[in-house]
């Protein structure tokens, strides 16, 4: 799972695909070396589809941002909030950091190293299509690193393969105190809302 933790040697040539989200045409820019460098994944598409971009929003995170689709999007969307685009992988912060200036949105899209990351940022909502294969520890690790930066009322959206364990995840979410709500399913995706339970 290179594309998870580091930036390969010879990145290869960059290619553009395109994507419709949320109504609005984007080209963004990929490479081999980063997470569905072909183009917008099936989980993340399925994400994108059973969510809509809040309406008011000050603080949000795309968790493991990739390319960036999903840091562009809510930055395009909306207007007024600062987007954390964070990743392991360095040449994935850069092609988001080159999509996010193709959009016109450079200003509000700040990529990042997860250690980079204030620890103190209380985000109004967490956008992730996790690194499920990266193991359950590790990714029980970086939801338990990630999730308590959700402000008072936010919400984190996540979508997860219903073969990778997806309902399994969402017992041990609840158990970590966590209400974590099935919003959608398809394409052997769940997604999931999670929320505060107090």
């Amino acid at each position: 799972m290179s594309h998870y933790f580091h930036t390969p040697a010879d990145a290869g040539k960059r290619r553009i695909v395109k994507a419709r989200i949320w109504d609005v045409d984007h080209e963004f820019v990929t490479a081999p070396g980063v997470f569905s460098a072909d183009g917008l994944d099936l989980g993340t598409g399925v994400l994108l589809r059973e969510n809509w971009p809040p309406d008011t929003a000050n603080r949000l995170l795309d968790l493991g941002c990739g390319w960036g689709p999903i840091a562009v999007a809510l930055a395009t969307e909306c207007t007024d909030a600062i987007v954390d685009a964070v990743d392991t992988n360095e040449l994935a912060l850069e092609l988001t950091a080159a999509n996010a200036q193709r959009a016109g949105v450079a200003d509000r899209v700040r990529t990042l190293l997860p250690e980079d990351a204030d620890p103190g940022a209380r985000y109004d909502e967490i956008w992730s299509n996790p690194p499920i294969r990266i193991g359950k520890d590790a990714l029980h690790e970086l939801l338990l690193t990630w999730l308590p930066r959700l402000a008072p009322n936010g919400v984190a959206r996540l979508v997860v393969g219903r073969n990778l364990g997806a309902d399994s995840l969402q017992r041990w979410l609840v158990g970590q105190g966590y209400r974590c709500a099935r919003i959608g399913s398809a394409k052997g995706f769940r997604v999931f809302e999670v929320t505060r339970a107090s």
